[in-house]
């Protein structure tokens, strides 16, 4: 299996020659305008994708389903709905399919707990996106497990570490686990994706897993850039299992 972030949850997951896309955020530096419930006056995102908006194209080309884990602009914005084609498999939860559906798409894979495709079986996970009011208003999301045979990946989506992570890391015992760090945070509430300390704890909870840190430097509202994040590791022991990758880096995943 292959990894490439492309920016800020925006992922491409390559398992066995199927490549799929991962919450698309396609839009220029800017195209989203200000984040709401921030003091903030920047534009969103703050970086361009690592790649021309032709070479975007091409690579929309080679890819044969996308998975959307929620609806918020910086995993599924305008450009995403304007330039994938209305026909490619779209793999989501029931919750959000009726509205992808409104936008022109025909192929929804739903994932109610779990899906087989392709040989990949597809599990849906539990998130909860901040806490309190500010958790209420970002509503539900999910993360999704793939695996095949043996080998298996849990992106956890916009969530904070709490119970249900450590569940789901118990019932998929997943080798690899990508997390949305950056602590993002609004004017008021707590952070609603995961701080370092949180991170820490996964890494922690799965000691026999490689951790990979993502939602870094592309939306206003985070507070933890990638050497806040890499200090923190470093701090905890954990460089050699959890790493943060930059726009645009591809890894191979061993297992």
């Amino acid at each position: 299996m292959k990894l490439q972030l492309w920016r800020n949850a925006t992922l491409l997951l390559n398992i066995d020659g199927i490549s799929i896309l991962v919450d698309p955020m396609l839009g220029e530096k800017g195209s989203m305008g200000k984040m709401p419930m921030t003091e903030s006056e920047l534009l969103n995102p703050l970086v361009d994708l690592p790649f021309s908006r032709e070479e975007l194209k091409k690579k929309l080309e080679g890819i044969d389903a996308v998975a959307v884990t929620h609806l918020h602009p910086d995993h599924w914005d305008a450009d995403a709905v304007e330039l994938l084609d209305k026909n490619i498999p779209v793999i989501c939860s029931e919750v959000i399919a009726d509205h992808i559906a409104e936008q022109g798409f025909t192929n929804i894979l739903i994932v109610n707990d779990h899906l087989q495709w392709k040989n990949i079986e597809i599990s849906t996970t539990k998130g909860q996106h901040g806490t309190g009011e500010i958790g209420e208003k970002m509503g539900i999301v999910n993360g999704f497990v793939f695996k095949k045979e043996d080998k298996s990946v849990y992106i956890a989506g916009d969530t904070i570490w709490y119970d249900e992570i450590a569940q789901e890391l118990n019932k998929h015992q997943p080798q690899h686990i990508i997390v949305a760090g950056g602590a993002a945070t609004f004017s008021v509430g707590d952070p609603i994706i995961m701080t370092s300390e949180n991170i820490k704890k996964v890494c922690e909870y799965a000691p026999e897993s490689t951790v990979w840190v993502t939602h870094l430097e592309a939306v206003s509202h985070c507070r933890e850039d990638r050497k806040f994040i890499q200090d923190k590791i470093r701090e905890s022991g954990l460089e050699n299992r959890c790493f943060i990758l930059d726009d645009g880096q591809e890894v191979e995943l061993h297992f």
